[in-house]
């Protein structure tokens, strides 16, 4: 089955510095289907994304944080008996389009999220038996004597434990993928890096090289003897991703340093904030300050934001809106103002400038919609830059009835963090040693 192009989920600015921010994907591909939760239709896992398109355009419904789900095969599957059970709209939040145009023009999308008590509660269940799982096989691994095996680098050989050829790659090779105590699936991690450096890949920069040589003598020359921290596929086979749901790496570590100083007294006498870039919305251009990047638009493009908020009386959120439409349609290289669609990004700015479009918005039905609340690029420090005017900042009363809020419970947080699927097994094992 074919579906058409369509942004499942918010799309991501690169950073600078380079970071890894999004949230890492644990799943390994199986042979399992992934079932869809209303039809007969069903793709294998690596198919994931057909089956989320055909999700969203047949059915409305949209999955949260998918790549967050330890066993979507297993989640889809619960989904489909339960949706079999009782309505769809005893489980999903309801979000309607064009809510102000016709009634014939308005549609209805369903979210499945983990605000849903019982979603999240599945969610942990399929995490906490992931992370069982994985323990496992890393005490396996641990206590294997079977393991055998040529250095990547040279002709030593080893048997026994697999530490024994990690030690020797980061001693003698200073190369180091991490202590084996946080590794887990070593052979299949092996196996992907032997075969990069068999397809003459350096396993940093990831460029292909002509022969073995030259890939040698770039990755000694350039200190390239390390892999990519940003590409996500090596996520699966570190430990600390599967330790608790719907977090990256960072942020364990980041809490694990806050409970050790918890107790401290505060002293921010020396922090320094980094400054937020904004991106142009028609280029890569970044600025730091938010006269910068509305100069730079107006100067470089022709485009005014400031006398677009003020001709059409712009409130907070219609700002918001109307930045996250251009955002998109740009993103998917078609032109705001007239809807014509071009091959890329290029060709839309020289039809912009050519046509006099820039300014050109059109009808606010098209972009003042429900669905413009949410950002095209999750990480749109433009949107940190848009202020009320002085009587959108009285107004408090409007923006209440037009801007649907989703509150979040902190009152048990303590409680919940104590409560975490790592800090139970860690007892469990504990109690029973």
């Amino acid at each position: 089955t074919s579906f058409p192009k369509c942004i499942l989920e918010p799309l991501c600015f690169p950073e600078r510095p380079a970071c890894s921010c999004s949230a890492v994907g644990v799943q390994s591909g199986g042979a399992e289907l992934l079932v869809c939760l209303f039809c007969s239709e069903s793709v294998p896992t690596q198919q994931k994304d057909a089956l989320l398109r055909h999700l969203l355009l047949e059915h409305k419904l949209v999955i949260a944080d998918v790549k967050l789900i330890a066993d979507l095969a297993k989640y889809l599957l619960y989904w489909k008996g339960r949706f079999m059970e009782q309505s769809l709209t005893d489980f999903c939040s309801v979000i309607k389009t064009n809510s102000t145009g016709p009634v014939e023009k308005q549609e209805e999308y369903f979210l499945l999220c983990d605000v849903l008590p019982e979603d999240r509660l599945f969610r942990e269940k399929l995490q906490q038996k992931r992370l069982e799982e994985v323990l496992e096989q890393q005490q396996r691994e641990r206590e294997d004597s079977s393991f055998h095996r040529l250095c990547m680098f040279c002709s030593e050989e080893f048997t026994g434990n697999r530490s024994s050829m990690l030690n020797h790659m980061a001693r003698e090779h200073s190369f180091s993928i991490g202590l084996p105590d946080n590794i887990v699936y070593c052979d299949q991690f092996l196996d992907t890096l032997q075969d990069k450096l068999d397809n003459l890949q350096c396993l940093y920069c990831e460029k292909t090289f002509r022969d073995k040589t030259t890939l040698k003598d770039h990755m000694r020359k350039k200190a390239h003897r390390r892999i990519n921290a940003n590409n996500h596929e090596y996520d699966r086979f570190y430990v600390i991703n599967y330790l608790e749901l719907g977090k990256t790496w960072e942020e364990v570590q980041s809490e694990d340093d806050r409970e050790l100083v918890e107790d401290e007294d505060d002293d921010w006498s020396d922090w320094r904030a980094h400054p937020l870039s904004a991106v142009c919305l028609f280029c890569e251009h970044q600025s730091e300050t938010m006269e910068q990047i509305y100069t730079h638009m107006k100067e470089s493009h022709g485009f005014d934001l400031h006398r677009l908020k003020t001709e059409l009386n712009l409130k907070f959120y219609q700002q918001v809106k109307l930045v996250n439409f251009i955002r998109r349609q740009i993103h998917q290289s078609r032109c705001y103002g007239c809807q014509q669609a071009f091959d890329c990004r290029a060709d839309v700015l020289r039809h912009l400038e050519a046509e006099g479009h820039m300014m050109a918005l059109p009808e606010a039905s098209a972009w003042d919609q429900p669905q413009y609340y949410f950002p095209t690029y999750e990480n749109d420090a433009l949107l940190c830059t848009l202020s009320d005017s002085e009587e959108d900042e009285t107004d408090t009363t409007e923006h209440s009835e037009d801007v649907p809020v989703i509150a979040e419970d902190i009152s048990n947080l303590r409680d919940i963090r104590q409560s975490s699927v790592l800090d139970q097994l860690l007892r469990s094992r504990a109690s029973c040693s």
